[in-house]
């Protein structure tokens, strides 16, 4: 009898720890960190809202925070080519709340531009995703009156630094676009710097500007409504938004290409986990007819890869551009 009630005492004790077990590993899951992200992400754009880096991070933003049901903050801090945003984010906690849509100045262009760069584009930002190659696009207010590249080129020709052009100012991707057009066509255009692409894309509407060089996405609503007009676009192959557009090779120039491009980037030391999730949903939503759609009417190319492809992007852009700047053609502010 006595075995029989230890057995007996024995198997209710293991019941009631079975039990135990069960009631505590709910509350056990529940004290373990949530995944992230947790709480409202701070996407800086280091320009002034309207241009391209703006418009494609708040396209990317708005999927995020549909996917994640946390909110992506868009925060625009301008100044200095990028450089002031860019090293707002490169000296943040790496914890993956705070990321930069980086591009082809902030990440390439500011390195040879400022001796006194605050940030390494390599060394500071952990690469997360490349999001779009965005061709630039060659267009005029209408009272110029040349109607194709080569007539641009002869009109600059005729009258050299009579024509200006605008861009977001000294060193700036449209700056660095325009100046390797000149080196290439031989023309001379006055430079205005402006703070930011949409200040310039308002005044080349308001004809205070002539010429401007600069990414699809901040002058396609113009142009669909026939307030400036585009001569050439400086990708080697046509845009699917202006299919009539001729490239600048095909005006004339072979092998010319100035394009901009885009990505997102952390503070370096950014958990490796986090850098997987935040570029698994990006690339998700790349290829997401919805936003693929978008960004093709904005004139964008969605870019969709890993990590380590932008990584290389990045190193390869930083040695391409450093003689075009080193020649003394372009000057930071």
């Amino acid at each position: 009898m006595k075995l029989i009630a230890i057995r007996a005492y024995s198997v209710c004790a293991i019941l009631a720890f079975g039990t135990l077990l069960g009631s505590v590993t709910p509350l056990q899951a529940q004290a373990q960190p949530a995944a992230y992200p947790t709480r409202p992400i701070r996407l800086v754009v280091p320009f002034t809202p309207g241009g391209s880096t703006d418009i494609l991070a708040r396209a990317i933003g708005q999927e995020l925070t549909r996917a994640w049901g946390q909110s992506v903050v868009v925060d625009n801090v301008p100044g200095a080519g990028g450089a002031i945003g860019a090293d707002k984010v490169a000296k943040a906690p790496a914890d993956g709340y705070t990321l930069l849509m980086g591009h082809i100045g902030t990440l390439a262009v500011n390195p040879s531009l400022y001796p006194k760069l605050p940030y390494n584009p390599v060394k500071d930002f952990a690469p997360v995703a490349w999001v779009a190659r965005v061709p630039n696009v060659l267009v005029v207010h209408p009272s110029v009156p040349a109607r194709t590249l080569k007539e641009l080129v002869a009109l600059a020709k005729a009258q050299p630094g009579q024509l200006n052009y605008g861009s977001g100012g000294n060193g700036s991707a449209a700056n660095l676009a325009t100046e390797y057009f000149k080196l290439q066509t031989g023309t001379s255009l006055l430079h205005i710097p402006y703070r930011g692409t949409a200040p310039a894309v308002t005044d080349l509407m308001g004809g205070q500007l002539q010429v401007l060089f600069t990414g699809a996405p901040a002058v396609m609503a113009q142009l669909k409504s026939g307030q400036l007009r585009a001569l050439a676009v400086s990708s080697p192959q046509r845009l699917g938004a202006l299919p009539e557009l001729p490239t600048v090779a095909e005006s004339g120039y072979p092998g010319f290409e100035a394009d901009q491009w885009y990505g997102v980037v952390a503070p370096a030391g950014t958990p490796p986990d986090i850098i997987g999730r935040l570029n698994r949903q990006i690339n998700e939503a790349l290829k997401s007819p919805e936003l693929g759609k978008r960004l093709e009417a904005e004139g964008a190319v969605a870019m969709p890869g890993t990590p380590e492809v932008f990584g290389r992007l990045i190193a390869t852009e930083i040695t391409r551009w450093k003689p075009v700047i080193g020649s003394g053609r372009v000057k930071a502010d």
